[in-house]
């Protein structure tokens, strides 16, 4: 690990690597398997020593700190009531794979299939599950749809009474049972698996990184804030970053390769002139080349959550308000790893359909057995627990913009959310779906009372106004630097920036549409499979 005391002012790479995060740590690791090619790795945040990133329900204290966390929100959005909404995004190396809720979904195989059919020759289905598999350590073993002895552990979670009556209620309404959502089909009510080794959280730092940092040609730089890219022309020779005050420069012989997420690598690009040009202009940035999609095209999951208060107290409310059963669960989880610390967000969830003619699940309804009035501000104080709704692919776009030529000052976030009628329609729908679940005999003795929205919200108008006034990110924006050949596209098929040499970009902002569920697997994905495609030719070389 570089400090300032070894760190020189110019560091030389093949690869310089922006961003430890999901893919980058995936990236790294991969390309510093051959001894003879130097990887430069350049973190904005810091190690990951806070101790509430490898404790599983650690993710609630790590939601709003900033010493882990860039901490955006949003600008005002009308689809949110005119909030400003929290968007956490990890600072730390694991990135966001380091503060999440640890829940493993690929998506459906329909969702990459879609990517193909955009014109994205080697992202079906079919070309991405070796990658899937690749990065996985399946805790249930191998078989056709997954992989054992990769970086990445995918472990079961503990049972647990309300979701064992969630998994009842909805199997009763109809639904399958499904315990392999990232199997055959995505359908169905079931537990999640998690993205967690022996009772801890295994992020990207923890499966790929920390595995890769003896190897010689691999420096990871943390505390490094990457301002800007550098050009011979059009060709990308690498990167200016700052570190304790110091501008230093990371010289690559062969490409830079961003990994900052949808947020950051758009800001990294426009910053760096390469963008809309008429808004490059707004802030004397000189165009290196005009790219009009760079920050168009955001994507992400918007939820409005039923909150109950709980007529048992078995929820993780309960062991936290009563200090002898807190004693109790912290014990519990220091000497076996496991009980409540070892929860993770949702241990559960159902992947439905709101319309029947829909040919996959287009709504997925999770269950957490605690609740919050938001993550941050800490659990309720009474018994309680929470059913979200969100829609799986929304048809809203949203875009990112520069508010400053500064790289310390946050870009602004405009979601969109919820401007699509479709969106409107099937998160209102989502919701209804929740109430039937839980007026489900077998979660009726649960329940002692709907806390949020309650009772007199009922109309789809006044459902529809609580999602707005209520509802919020599930934390998975994407497609700020899209994958494809239109012209709102940023990177090609080989995620190569288009019009620029030397330059790729691989992390959630390539996806050209948002994966069915969280998008923390896919993103790896695209990581290990970033590291073949630029590993190909060198191959080849050989």
């Amino acid at each position: 690990m570089a400090t300032q005391q070894d760190l020189p002012e110019r560091v030389e790479a093949d690869f310089v690597v922006v961003g430890a995060g999901s893919a980058g740590c995936a990236v790294a690791a991969r390309l510093s398997e051959d001894p003879a090619t130097r990887v430069v790795l350049l973190e904005a945040g810091g190690e990951d020593r806070n101790r509430w990133i490898h404790i599983p329900l650690g993710f609630g204290k790590t939601f709003a700190d900033p010493s882990v966390n860039w901490c955006y929100e949003t600008e005002p959005d009308p689809g949110a009531a005119d909030r400003r909404v929290f968007w956490p995004r990890g600072k730390v190396l694991g990135g966001s794979s380091s503060i999440n809720g640890m829940v493993y979904i690929r998506g459906q195989a329909e969702d990459f299939d879609h990517w193909r059919q955009l014109g994205n020759t080697g992202w079906s289905f079919e070309d991405v599950l070796p990658y899937f598999k690749r990065s996985e350590h399946q805790v249930r073993g191998a078989d056709g749809f997954h992989g054992l002895g990769g970086p990445l552990c995918v472990s079961d979670v503990a049972k647990h009474p309300i979701c064992e009556a969630f998994i009842s209620a909805t199997t009763e309404l109809g639904f399958p049972r499904n315990d392999d959502f990232n199997g055959a089909s995505q359908d169905g009510a079931g537990y999640h698996q998690t993205t967690t080794r022996n009772g801890r959280r295994c992020s990207t730092a923890v499966g790929y990184l920390r595995p890769a940092m003896h190897r010689p040609n691999l420096r990871v730089i943390t505390e490094a804030l990457t301002e800007k890219i550098l050009f011979d022309g059009r060709r990308v020779v690498g990167a200016t970053f700052r570190r304790d005050g110091r501008l230093c420069t990371a010289n690559a012989a062969r490409e830079v390769i961003l990994c900052g997420g949808a947020v950051n690598s758009p800001q990294l690009l426009m910053l760096s002139g390469i963008g809309p040009q008429q808004h490059l202009a707004e802030f004397g940035i000189p165009v290196v080349h005009h790219l009009p999609g760079v920050g168009q095209s955001l994507q992400d999951h918007y939820s409005a959550p039923i909150k109950l208060k709980s007529r048992l107290p078995v929820t993780v409310n309960d062991v936290m308000l009563n200090n002898a059963r807190k004693l109790k669960a912290g014990l519990q989880y220091y000497m076996f790893h496991r009980g409540p610390l070892a929860m993770i967000s949702s241990p559960a969830a159902l992947f439905a359909r709101t319309r029947p003619e829909l040919a996959s699940p287009d709504i997925k309804i999770s269950i957490s057995p605690f609740s919050a009035e938001r993550p941050q501000d800490g659990l309720h104080p009474f018994s309680g627990f929470t059913s979200i709704a969100y829609q799986l692919r929304p048809e809203s776009r949203g875009e990112i913009k520069l508010k400053s030529p500064d790289p310390f000052d946050a870009p602004a976030v405009h979601p969109n959310y919820l401007s699509a009628e479709t969106d409107q329609q099937t998160i209102v729908a989502g919701l209804k779906l929740i109430r039937r679940i839980l007026a489900n005999p077998h979660m009726q003795p649960f329940v002692e009372s709907e806390f949020q929205p309650g009772p007199a919200v009922e109309s789809d108008g006044q459902l529809l106004d609580y999602a707005r006034r209520r509802g919020g990110t599930v934390y998975h924006p994407t497609s700020t630097c899209k994958m494809g050949s239109d012209p709102l596209a940023v990177v090609d098929a080989d995620l190569r920036v288009h019009g620029i040499d030397g330059l790729r970009v691989a992390d959630a902002s390539i996806m050209p549409t948002v994966v069915s569920g969280n998008t923390n697997a896919a993103t790896i994905m695209i990581g290990e499979k970033l590291a073949d495609i630029v590993r190909q030719p060198l191959r080849l070389a050989a």
